[in-house]
């Protein structure tokens, strides 16, 4: 039987992406959503990436443009005019920097078309829509004016987490932007700012970024069942490292 899995954000970490595809038994069936955030963090960015263009090789895989993945483009091509390379730094960037070091000039070729390459956003079927962080149109994402805000925004999920639970749908106070798809996943910004370790679902809004690129695990989900897998808390796997720490 196949399932369409959504994986969170995974800042390098190979090891607990090794973990996570075990423990959920994936099978070369099953659907993989990936909302981005493949790098930046962990010491492993560019053999997350390597590991990607593989499995997409052997079954369906949709992959979505982060941040942290539009950053690493940028550097890597050289477009770094409007580029705060010291943040970027501080807030991953500096272990990605030391892995490329050792990496191909052949490799990073591959690496800049499969960051190219990256969507987005998905909308499936049943109007389900898969997003690294949220968009602000409140008529949905194919009225973004600002297509960045797809990989940068928080105030979806701000406006998911403040909402009053007892307030109706049909209330001209509940949000417009909250009514538009049956569901939607993010990533981007961590629930342990919420101290959980664990998807976290607010209105129709599941955020599934355990914290992977700090002291939390990696999580994999299914988004019909809601039955999750995680990995051991990434700062247990690369005990030598500090990640975004």
């Amino acid at each position: 039987m196949s399932r369409t899995l959504v994986i969170g954000d995974i800042h390098g970490g190979l090891r607990a992406l090794h973990q996570i595809m075990e423990r959920a038994k994936v099978s070369t069936k099953d659907t993989l959503i990936f909302l981005g955030d493949y790098v930046d963090g962990w010491s492993e960015s560019p053999q997350v990436l390597d590991y990607l263009m593989n499995l997409s090789t052997k079954q369906p895989c949709i992959f979505i443009r982060g941040n942290h993945d539009e950053l690493l483009l940028d550097w890597l091509i050289g477009n770094t005019k409007n580029f705060d390379e010291k943040m970027w730094f501080k807030h991953g960037g500096e272990a990605t920097i030391i892995a490329y070091a050792s990496v191909s000039d052949k490799k990073k070729k591959q690496h800049i078309d499969f960051l190219k390459s990256l969507q987005d956003y998905y909308l499936d079927e049943q109007n389900r829509l898969f997003i690294h962080a949220g968009f602000t149109n409140m008529n949905g994402v194919d009225y973004e004016y600002f297509p960045k805000l797809f990989y940068w925004d928080r105030t979806l999920w701000e406006a998911a987490l403040a909402l009053d639970a007892s307030i109706s749908k049909d209330s001209f106070l509940y949000p417009k932007r909250l009514t538009l798809y049956n569901e939607i996943y993010i990533g981007h910004t961590p629930v342990t700012r919420i101290e959980q370790t664990i998807p976290v679902q607010k209105a129709c809004v599941w955020n599934v970024d355990t914290g992977a690129a700090f002291k939390g695990p990696l999580t994999i989900m299914d988004v019909d069942t809601k039955e999750f897998w995680q990995s051991e808390p990434l700062n247990t796997l690369y005990f030598n490292e500090k990640g975004r720490n």
